[in-house]
């Protein structure tokens, strides 16, 4: 199989498989019907074939109240476009979505037509469900139950009990249509996200679950990020290209494998290109070899673009001034001629830890948005900057704490293509001494670099 793309595979035992989401197809000959085949191409090319696939929502284009024309789509989107796969050996499971489940009528289709398990929450039987494979618990949430109010309205008692039920499971996945949290800053409740009052609580019951991930689409991006300790991971690549951000999103599948070690994926193009690549969970950081970087300019520990699978982890600890809401520098990586390309310090009366990144001359830079570290209070912070990541690579936590948060963002890329500078400043800008000074009475700043297996 000369054209054959190598799986990841579990080390030892585990589990590997597909995600991919958004075709918006179903109608012959439309454009969805060829943009969704070139997806389908590169999964057909996987070797070995995965064990199973995850569709997070809207295979067809719906959004139609006939419900003849809706149980037609759903025929060409099984019967044609995906005639290819033996559903009987490798099993396709779905979501709910807002062009397939938008209505009680369209539900009833969903229902009627995919035939799902039926043991979801009480009057969501065959729209939410959940499915056992040996040590993988995998629940799958309606994030538009018509019953609760439609869009953005999701059920969570239900899902905080099969996870408790399943509490013996190793692996757990969660899978709904919707995102918790925004991706590349489309934000809003009900369409963009889950609505505001659901998020806490749904969060809260996989982070107390122990949950690896949520999987998700809707938002037309490959995004991932992490909320204490839980992966968001968002797919929505597999057919609505015209509707991409152009040069920055594109027509993918994300292949996985999940063992005792953790969650790896690669996500394909259409040409079959890995375009970006994550190892979960990062590994302990206390037997790193820390350098701790002295006050003032001075030659970096690493420079140019950053290796795939490489993270530089931080230390920071220290004790915030009081009454002070002018930008302060922890670290900044000065660059001639320009305002320095990575900034990292504390900005505003709240003393909030900020990133800020500037990737071109002339253009305003990106912001990343941590913690509040307070004014006059002592910190002790755990920061890695993990490029494979994308925008949701920018990861904090107070120091004993096991999990990480990503950083707030409106930017669709991060760390991935940045060039580290030959010289970094700790507690001062790169004007020198006096320019945005950390005004603190103590700041230590100690950096290392990681390298994934």
């Amino acid at each position: 199989m000369h054209d054959a793309i190598p799986s990841l595979l579990p080390r030892n035992s585990g589990h590997q498989f597909v995600i991919y989401a958004d075709a918006c197809s179903g109608v012959a000959g439309a454009l969805h019907e060829r943009t969704f085949a070139s997806v389908n191409q590169v999964v057909r090319r996987l070797h070995p074939a995965p064990e199973f696939i995850l569709f997070p929502g809207d295979e067809i284009i719906g959004l139609t109240a006939d419900a003849d024309a809706l149980r037609a789509q759903w025929r060409h989107w099984l019967e044609v476009e995906m005639a290819w796969l033996d559903r009987g050996a490798v099993p396709l499971w779905h979501t709910t979505g807002n062009h397939t489940t938008y209505d009680a009528m369209s539900e009833a289709v969903f229902r009627e037509v995919l035939k799902l398990p039926r043991n979801g929450a009480p009057g969501q039987e065959g729209l939410s469900y959940w499915v056992r494979r040996d040590d993988l618990l995998m629940v799958f949430v309606h994030t538009l139950w018509s019953g609760l109010g439609g869009e953005g309205h999701v059920e969570t008692d239900w899902l905080q009990a099969v996870l408790a039920q399943h509490k013996d499971a190793r692996h757990k996945l969660v899978l709904g249509h919707h995102p918790v949290y925004p991706i590349n800053g489309y934000s809003g409740s009900y369409q963009r996200e889950i609505g505001h009052e659901y998020s806490a609580r749904f969060w809260d019951i996989l982070v107390r679950a122990d949950v690896t991930a949520y999987l998700c689409s809707h938002i037309l991006a490959f995004d991932v990020q992490v909320h204490r300790g839980v992966l968001q991971i968002c797919t929505a690549g597999a057919g609505t290209a015209h509707r991409m951000p152009e040069g920055v999103e594109y027509l993918h599948c994300v292949q996985a494998a999940l063992d005792q070690r953790g969650l790896r994926y690669q996500v394909l193009d259409t040409e079959g290109a890995v375009r970006e690549r994550l190892a979960w969970p990062l590994p302990p950081l206390d037997q790193a070899a820390w350098a701790k970087l002295p006050r003032g300019i001075s030659s970096a520990p690493l420079s140019g673009t950053l290796a795939p699978a490489t993270v530089i982890a931080l230390k920071l600890s220290g004790r915030t001034a009081a009454g002070v809401a002018a930008p302060q520098t922890l670290l900044c990586t000065p660059a001639p001629g320009m305002i320095a390309p990575l900034w990292l310090g504390l900005r505003g009366p709240n003393q909030t830890l900020t990133l800020i990144l500037g990737r071109e001359r002339g253009r305003s830079p990106h912001y990343w948005i941590g913690p509040d570290l307070g004014a006059g209070s002592d910190f002790d912070l755990d920061i890695a900057l993990y490029p494979d990541m994308g925008p949701g690579g920018l990861l904090w936590r107070y120091r004993g704490d096991v999990s990480w948060t990503s950083c707030t963002a409106i930017s669709a890329t991060g760390l991935e293509r940045f060039a580290w500078p030959v010289t970094w400043s700790v507690g001062c800008g790169e004007g020198g001494p006096d320019d945005r000074q950390y005004a603190g009475p103590r700041l230590e700043v100690s950096a290392c670099v990681i390298r994934l297996s």
